[in-house]
């Protein structure tokens, strides 16, 4: 989503002089409403000054960028104010803000406002740009600055009168590299890896570019002909990403962070066809990334990788949702009860729908994993089986008693996917003349009696241990849940989206599914805390980071309090020793407090945006500043000074 194109000359207010704060949001707001993408001035304004009251969203550096996801916006829009004097925006290096930006977000779009603040602050961080924003002397030249920018960024995003189909032209000086990047997510590493893949191919005169799969779905989707015709293919992902299209290339399976860490080499051994060439077998293989040399251990991860980023939609909308209808119930006055949550008319709704939606997360997680397994065979066999392992069926009774939850649902992904797979290779053995047949009947049909049975038999001993799990993390004292809170938050800073990061945080969403709302609040805390602290150290203790890590580090602000940890991983590469033990125990001191303040969390993602719905989020709050603030003395205690050379004088006679 270009820049340029959410903007128009009547959304443009260049050389504003606003007195205050609350004056430069009211012209903000007037230039948002010249762009006819809003309904309601005032409905919007307030999502704006609701987002304002958690916190300044003038992040240092002379930027400002308020925004808001609201019902009163029709389509996404930006507004834009330069302030040549400078505006009070309540900075957070306490520096007046001179270039403004406002997002309008449809509140039916879920991560388009993070879409924007991100290449908004990517384009923001250069000096040289704010500097030709501040000078342009009219809208035509404003927008033109930003044209070129992101031209220069994004050389091979199409413009909005431009299609994805235009071909590139030949360039025979230089090898043709395609990507394709992905994580559970979709938020962070995907466009992270993307962008480092992309500078790194400058860098090295290589021609690269990158399919983004994302929360969003898939941008600067891959083109049949690029794929003919280019030297090789990087596939830097966590997840399945579609593979068919590549059959017959070299291809660089590896996992999304080495897109971010290792680029360079990545691109190296593409040009010198260091790659094996990539054959596909159809049916099971059709959507994985998976290749023959990678281990059993990572292709489990990826295919429990695509059942959790699958499943996240369902659990973050329903979460909120039910959070939702607690807390209209408690400003309604209803107290806590066997019914609390469907006491008014409106909380019922909300509790309902919000039901709905985490009725569909375990058999959502379970076929998808099976799908990543065995393509739409193993989708069917891993959806029933979740469905089975929520109702807890058994031979004796259908309808079941103790249901086996998450562990059942993984176990239906996993061995329901890969009896689906020794199913097809049974079957490659029929006549070809029944080859039409068998994915609409044979497959289907056999593997639902398999997973039906398979279910039955083990619900049981899964709902035993599932149960004995549940009523374990309930019954624990007060000092263990703060330390099972200090872990899981020191587990989520100790690789930033690795597999430490990613056990902690599907360990929180399980706990969701059993009321463990206490630890997916200490999960997320644990996430945030290490951006944030990046982010403060790099405001605070500037002689500590060099000028390109100072220069981008307010963008962790934002990071970090969208709970995105990996705007953390740049900081944590250059100086792992010192910046992953600071943001480790920060992060852990958070997730300790959030549990001894009984703090609870229904969403599984969101960071700020979804506070309203914390349980007790004032000490949330404490505990999220805390955490931050005891890693920002941390990096400042363990990191040395960087030293600047001192220029050159001649010794005057």
């Amino acid at each position: 989503m270009r820049i340029v194109d959410l903007l128009n000359k009547d959304s443009i207010l260049l050389n504003g002089a606003p007195k205050s704060k609350t004056e430069a949001i009211d012209m903000l707001v007037d230039l948002q409403m010249k762009s006819g993408n809003i309904s309601d001035r005032e409905i919007y304004k307030q999502g704006i000054l609701a987002r304002e009251e958690k916190g300044s969203t003038a992040v240092g550096e002379g930027i400002a960028i308020p925004h808001a996801k609201s019902s009163a916006v029709k389509a996404p829009s930006l507004a834009a104010m330069t302030v040549p004097g400078g505006v009070d925006y309540e900075a957070l290096d306490d520096e007046p803000s001179d270039v403004l930006f406002m997002i309008a977000a449809p509140d039916t779009e879920a991560d388009v406002h993070l879409e924007v603040l991100s290449r908004l602050m990517t384009l923001l961080m250069d000096e040289d740009f704010r500097a030709k924003l501040l000078s342009a002397k009219d809208t035509d030249e404003f927008l033109a600055v930003i044209d070129t920018a992101e031209k220069a960024k994004y050389p091979d995003e199409p413009t909005a009168d431009e299609t994805t189909d235009k071909e590139v032209p030949e360039n025979a000086d230089r090898i043709k590299v395609l990507a394709v990047t992905a994580c559970p997510t979709g938020i962070a590493h995907t466009y992270m890896a993307a962008e480092a893949l992309e500078k790194a191919g400058k860098k090295l005169g290589i021609s690269v570019k990158v399919e983004t799969n994302g929360s969003g779905g898939a941008k600067n989707v891959l083109t049949d002909k690029e794929i003919a015709e280019c030297d090789g293919i990087i596939v830097a992902a966590d997840k399945s990403v579609e593979m068919a299209r590549f059959n017959g290339k070299k291809v660089l399976s590896t996992k999304v962070s080495d897109g971010i860490k290792i680029p360079e080499e990545l691109i190296g051994r593409i040009e010198k066809g260091d790659a094996p060439v990539y054959h596909h077998e159809g049916g099971a293989a059709s959507s994985s990334s998976s290749m023959a040399n990678e281990s059993f251990g990572r292709k489990i991860y990826k295919h429990l990788m695509n059942g959790v980023s699958n499943m996240l939609p369902f659990t973050v909308a329903g979460g909120i949702f039910i959070a939702l209808a607690f807390l209209i119930d408690t400003l309604m006055g209803v107290q806590p009860g066997d019914n609390f949550g469907t006491v008014t008319p409106v909380a019922a709704f909300f509790k309902t729908i919000g039901g709905y939606a985490f009725n569909f997360m375990i058999p959502v997680l379970a076929g998808y994993i099976g799908k990543s397994i065995a393509d739409r065979p193993g989708f069917l066999v891993g959806l029933v089986g979740g469905y089975l392992a929520t109702t807890g069926s058994t031979f004796v009774k259908i309808g079941g008693d103790v249901p086996s939850g998450f562990l059942g649902a993984l176990f239906a992904g996993f061995v329901g996917g890969f009896i689906m797979l020794g199913l097809e290779k049974l079957c490659d053995k029929m006549p070809r003349a029944l080859n039409g047949i068998k994915p609409v009947l044979i497959y289907p049909l056999a593997g639902l009696g398999i997973i039906a049975v398979v279910m039955c038999a083990i619900n049981p001993f899964m709902g035993i241990i599932n149960t004995a799990i549940a009523d374990f993390l309930n019954h624990m004292g007060a000092e263990s849940k703060i330390f099972l809170g200090v872990i899981l938050g020191a587990m989520m800073s100790i690789d930033m989206g690795g597999p430490f990061n990613k056990a902690a945080y599907v360990f929180g969403t399980a706990a969701i599914a059993t009321g463990g709302y206490d630890i997916m609040a200490a999960v997320m805390i644990g996430g945030m805390v290490p951006p944030i602290a990046i982010a403060l150290s790099t405001t605070f203790f500037k002689s500590r980071w060099t000028e390109e890590e100072r220069k981008n580090g307010p963008v962790n602000y934002i990071m970090g309090l969208s709970f995105i940890t990996e705007g953390a991983i740049p900081y944590a590469a250059a100086d792992p020793l010192r910046v992953i033990p600071a943001c480790m125990v920060g992060a852990g001191v958070a997730g300790g407090l959030s549990m001894a303040f009984n703090c609870t969390l229904m969403a599984p993602h969101g960071g700020i945006f979804v506070f309203a719905v914390v349980g007790n989020w004032p000490m949330y709050l404490v505990s999220l500043a805390v955490g931050a603030v005891v890693s920002m003395l941390l990096l400042a205690l363990l990191k040395k000074k960087k030293t600047v050379k001192e220029p050159e004088t001649k010794n005057v006679k």
